[in-house]
């Protein structure tokens, strides 16, 4: 019981000083719960990406109907330029040569044998690639032609064809012929006792791109011609493109056709229309074969020298951009030359195939354009890139 009694007074006595503090000392704290997280705001939505098949760019082969001509070289160019603007892949190539017609088959069994999202074209031989085009077709892969095109496919087979329409582009040349000053003169000046005529010299009647550049020069300075002269411009020298006047002729356009699109015949034509034709102003040659046969009718153009030739005041306008061409325009022997735009027929037969996966309208033919050239302008970057040999 003394036990007892001494333990509690010895607690007792422990006790007292804490009690004389004010009260019991608190407890350590215990360690403060994080507080909740207020909710965050939902983060805007990204955008959803466009869905892909497997991740890889859309698969288009370009055949062209050759590789190595500078021409086709342009056309590559504006082919990779719409790849790369709309994020595609392509594959473009073309037989050694024109003739190469087997080895152009080859190239489009194997470009089919890749399963493309499209094909674009340019077709030596249609009716070689007939299979090869309905198998396209039933597979649902679109074929767009390009530069001459894939004439008389099956039908459904092309969706669309880039081209150079080429009645617009022989209006340009008689366009740009009409704005110098020269001939403007001499057309208003002209009368009934004194006409004056305007030379066409045209490979061929046949050709679907030659007689198109002859019938728009033929019509289109017809236009123009008969703006100064109503009713007194006539077109004469071939049926498929002759026209009465319809008063008094003041102004006659002449097309001279040769009986064949050889060198010989077509120079013997520009010869003829040169030496016997009075108050000839002006000739349009409508491919590069007229454009040899006016050259060597004018001992390779130095009697159009504008100084000292013996046709030193005739206006002659081009067509097409080989060497001995450009070098006649850059020794202004002719006043200038029509391009045809081989990098727009490149570009747009991609970015025509690119649609047509997609779903897009295209229209059935779309034209590719044509330049005007001079001595002024053939060497700036883009005219000069489309100027081939």
């Amino acid at each position: 019981m003394k036990k007892f009694i001494t333990i509690a007074l010895t607690l007792m006595l422990i006790l007292v000083p804490f009690a004389g503090c004010g009260g019991s000392a608190p407890a350590p704290a215990a360690p403060a719960e994080p507080a909740p997280a207020a909710p965050a705001e939902p983060a805007p939505a990204a955008p959803e990406a466009p869905p892909a098949d497997d991740g890889e760019p859309l698969f288009i082969p370009v055949i062209s109907k050759g590789f190595q001509h500078q021409f086709w070289q342009t056309v590559a160019k504006g082919s990779q330029d719409a790849a790369d603007k709309h994020g595609v892949r392509i594959d473009f190539q073309g037989p050694p040569s024109e003739s190469d017609i087997q080895v152009q088959v080859d190239m489009v069994n194997a470009a089919l044998a890749q399963n493309p999202a499209a094909l674009c074209l340019a077709a030596l031989d249609t009716q070689s690639l007939d299979s090869q085009l309905n198998q396209a077709l039933s597979s649902g892969i679109p074929v767009v032609g390009f530069d001459s095109g894939v004439p008389d496919a099956p039908a459904g087979s092309i969706v669309s064809t880039a081209s150079t329409n080429n009645e617009s582009a022989g209006a340009l040349g008689a366009e740009e012929m009409f704005k110098e000053a020269g001939i403007a003169a001499k057309i208003s000046g002209a009368t009934a006792a004194a006409p004056v005529v305007i030379g066409v010299v045209s490979q061929d009647a046949t050709s679907a791109s030659i007689v198109g550049r002859t019938r728009g020069f033929v019509n289109k300075m017809l236009e123009l011609a008969e703006g100064v002269h109503p009713g007194g411009v006539e077109v004469a020298g071939h049926d498929v493109f002759n026209k009465a006047a319809s008063g008094d002729v003041v102004v006659t356009i002449l097309v001279s056709v040769p009986p064949s699109p050889s060198s010989a015949d077509l120079q013997a034509a520009a010869q003829t229309m040169l030496q016997n034709t009075s108050n000839l102003i002006g000739v349009f040659c409508s491919n590069e074969g007229a454009v040899g046969g006016v050259l060597a009718a004018t001992n390779d153009g130095t009697d159009l020298d504008r100084d000292n030739g013996r046709y030193s005041d005739l206006i002659v306008v081009g067509f097409d951009a080989g060497s001995v061409q450009k070098n006649a325009v850059k020794n202004q022997y002719f006043y200038g030359a029509i391009t045809q735009d081989p990098y727009m027929i490149g570009f747009l037969a991609v970015e025509l195939a690119v649609k047509a996966v997609n779903g897009e309208s295209v229209d059935e033919i779309v034209d590719t354009g044509a330049k005007f050239y001079s001595h002024a302008n053939m060497d700036q970057p883009d005219i000069a890139q489309l100027l081939y040999d």
